[in-house]
């Protein structure tokens, strides 16, 4: 009998405590229940909202003609920022200490900084690029002994494609604190090349000789980029012309080797020099 009594005195405790808990999260689901519901509702619009902002400010940015790069970088932005602030809302709503939740947001994001020293340079060098634009997607520039066409430019790189077609990743942090020569700015690029001549040839004939050549070819360009042929050194046997002339960006390689042959073939034609004259090309 007594072995019987507690068993049902056990059984009683227990139901007892299954009676509390069970009333404590009743209670709870009738105080937070509204509030869950009223939070997912919030989350719900909250998203959709900060979606068709984003697809507005798309629209702005494009009928006020602003770089789709800056534009498409300052839209993920605002975006996160939205959602962050949302989130942190709703905690608020559902009864979640939102005070504990932004030092903890803190403390988290100040490790992660101090963890990602680098790559938060590469971050603010991006949009250091993205607003100030020294360069942007298409152009040729030269930057960090690295020299080719400019393919993407991403948060945290700049991706650029060389002439023998290798893919050269650069971080953003060392690209805006370096010099950059950017060669499509102004739209056009000077090519130069020289000449030696000997002193039994006139100066005047052999300069017309390489100006009609030069000029002869359509892709050079005229006023006021004049292109010019100048003496610049006297020589034991003679002396250097320097041709110099104007092309677009994208035609000056092609160009320039084009009129060397063109001028060599001239000077062949017409018995001036013995042997050939030699040219040297160099970088403006």
């Amino acid at each position: 009998m007594p072995i019987d009594q507690n068993i049902k005195t056990e059984v009683k405790e227990q139901v007892t405590v299954f009676e509390h808990y069970s009333k404590q999260a009743y209670d709870l689901a009738l105080e937070y229940a509204p509030k869950i519901v009223i939070g997912i509702l919030v989350l719900i619009i909250g998203f959709w909202v900060i979606k068709q902002l984003g697809k507005l400010w798309e629209r702005s940015m494009k009928r006020r003609g602003v770089d789709v790069s800056l534009s498409t970088f300052i839209k993920s932005l605002i975006s996160i920022g939205l959602k962050v602030i949302l989130l942190i809302t709703v905690a608020g709503m559902v009864g979640i200490q939102t005070t504990s939740l932004v030092t903890i947001l803190g403390a988290a994001g100040l490790a992660i900084g101090l963890a990602l020293q680098g790559s938060l340079s590469n971050f603010a060098g991006g949009v250091l690029v993205l607003v100030f634009k020294p360069y942007k997607v298409g152009d040729t520039i030269e930057v960090m002994g690295q020299k080719g066409e400019v393919r993407e430019i991403q948060i945290f790189n700049t991706i650029l494609l060389t002439a023998d077609n290798r893919t050269v990743i650069l971080p953003n942090g060392s690209v805006s604190n370096s010099l950059i020569v950017n060669q499509s700015k102004q739209g056009t690029l000077r090519a130069v090349f020289e000449v030696s001549i000997s002193n039994e040839f006139d100066t005047e004939r052999v300069r017309k000789i390489i100006l009609d050549v030069v000029n002869a070819d359509k892709r050079v360009l005229g006023y006021p980029n004049e292109s010019t042929v100048i003496a610049t050194k006297v020589i034991t046997s003679g002396y250097i012309l320097q041709v110099r002339f104007f092309t677009t960006e994208l035609d000056n390689s092609p160009t320039l080797a084009d009129v060397i042959e063109h001028v060599n073939k001239e000077f062949i034609k017409r018995g001036i020099g013995e042997p050939t004259p030699r040219m040297v090309v160099y970088k403006d």
